[in-house]
């Protein structure tokens, strides 16, 4: 995941300013040194890196700081702010316009994830009760018309196309189909190039002159480093940009990138990247992300992802189950499933705040870890996974042999299991008349 050997590196700076009982001057100016190799490393435009530097140390060499009760968390937070400033500030939505349709017109080199990402916000904008038209303007690329039209089935969103024609006129066309067909939203996916060119340029504002957009929506790639900047800077001038996406931040990439675009170009991150799934397309929140990258933890994110997968009605159905011990392992399977929806559990984990100072990367925390939990459970009968207490020696070899487990690992799930159920009993009467957050239990 991206950030993840930024974050390492500024938590053990901090975790070194924290143990100390006061700072000097020289202390700060130390850990900045570090934390600007840090920032380099992880393709931090070094322009920005110089003035992040900078900002941080002024305000922490300050008196109050260097004083202060708890100097070192103080110049956490100084961190964090300056992070936070740097990536933005707040977060961005699209805006729509006063008039049907709402034109965004998505621009970005080849290989950035352009088409997926178009597929991915029409689906996102749908689920908010739009009704998006793709239109389908790259007509250079081998097959990216039958791209647009693959993503597009995927998410249900209907795709105009002209074939190989011309792409002002295509987009001049899509967007008359889309006023004559209820469709409120259309996204341009334009051709995209190796590298940028005046052909390239010229026939974008073309388009943009035709069509006129509500937003230019520019797509990077995350793995593209500090070249970034300079695309960025090259689409903002040329075209002036309303917004950036940021694609595979959920790879092993130094994600320098989402540091440095929007302090480039003055324009917002809107969206990253972070799977291959719609749901994977997230609004992106500079205070989130700083969280993220300082090992802070993201509840709030959490939380939503809970929320996209968790209905309310369940979530009180469950609860109820679990208070009366009526949870069962159908239940429990079921849990594990909707878990899984939310992403891999190696990220979720890293959202809870304190997470990070647990070494996750030597911990054996994998997917797969789930999968023989799972196989046991499959391998039981209806029967058997409402009412374990039937399982006997027999039942249990037989569950045994068909999940490929052994029989001591499936004494040691029932007996986990029935602990839990325990507990969860004992958690529901302790909080009876109490109000709860109400989150999926896995």
């Amino acid at each position: 995941m991206a950030f993840e050997n930024l974050s390492s590196k500024l938590q053990d700076v901090f975790n070194r300013l924290k143990g100390k009982g006061k700072l000097t001057e020289s202390d700060v100016k130390t850990a900045m040194r570090e934390v600007k190799l840090a920032l380099l490393e992880a393709d931090v435009n070094f322009k920005i890196v110089k003035d992040f530097i900078k900002n941080v140390t002024e305000k922490a060499v300050g008196e109050q700081v260097l004083q202060g009760l708890n100097p070192g968390q103080q110049v956490v937070k100084i961190v964090n702010d300056e992070l936070v400033a740097l990536m933005g500030s707040s977060q961005s939505k699209l805006t729509f316009s006063s008039k049907s349709p709402t034109i965004y017109m998505m621009v970005g080199l080849q290989g950035a994830g352009k088409t997926t990402t178009t597929g991915k916000l029409a689906g996102q904008l749908r689920k908010q009760g739009k009704h998006p038209l793709l239109v389908a303007c790259d007509v250079y690329r081998p097959a990216a018309i039958k791209q647009l039209q693959v993503v597009g089935s995927t998410y249900n969103i209907p795709v105009f196309d002209m074939g190989q024609g011309d792409p002002v006129e295509i987009a001049k066309k899509g967007i008359e189909h889309a006023g004559a067909n209820g469709n409120d939203i259309a996204i341009i996916d334009t051709a995209g190039r190796l590298h940028i060119n005046e052909e390239l340029m010229d026939e974008l504002v073309n388009i943009k002159n035709e069509v006129r957009p509500q937003e230019i929506l520019l797509v990077i790639d995350a793995m593209t480093g500090q070249d970034a900047v300079n695309v960025a800077e090259s689409f903002n001038s040329k075209l002036g940009i309303d917004g950036v996406i940021v694609t595979k931040l959920d790879g092993d990439t130094r994600g320098g990138a989402a540091l440095s675009v929007c302090a480039v170009t003055g324009k917002p991150i809107k969206y990253v990247g972070m799977g291959e799934k719609m749901e994977d397309l997230e609004p992106f929140y500079p205070e989130r992300m700083a969280s993220r990258i300082l090992g802070m933890g993201d509840v709030l994110s959490l939380i939503e992802k809970a929320q996209q997968v968790y209905d309310d009605n369940a979530a009180k159905e469950l609860e109820q189950k679990m208070r009366s011990q009526d949870f069962d392992f159908e239940d429990f399977l079921n849990q594990i499933n909707q878990v899984k929806k939310m992403g891999p559990l190696k990220d979720l984990i890293k959202m809870i705040p304190g997470a990070n100072s647990l070494k996750m990367d030597d911990m054996d925390i994998d997917d797969s870890a789930t999968k023989g939990v799972e196989a046991i459970i499959q391998s039981m009968t209806k029967e058997e996974r409402k009412n374990p207490d039937i399982l006997n020696g027999s039942r249990k070899k037989r569950i045994a042999k068909g999940s490929g487990r052994t029989i001591q690992e499936v004494n040691q799930l029932l007996k986990q299991f029935d602990e839990m159920k325990k507990m969860m009993k004992m958690f529901g009467d302790m909080s009876k008349g109490k109000r709860k957050m109400r989150l999926p239990f896995f």
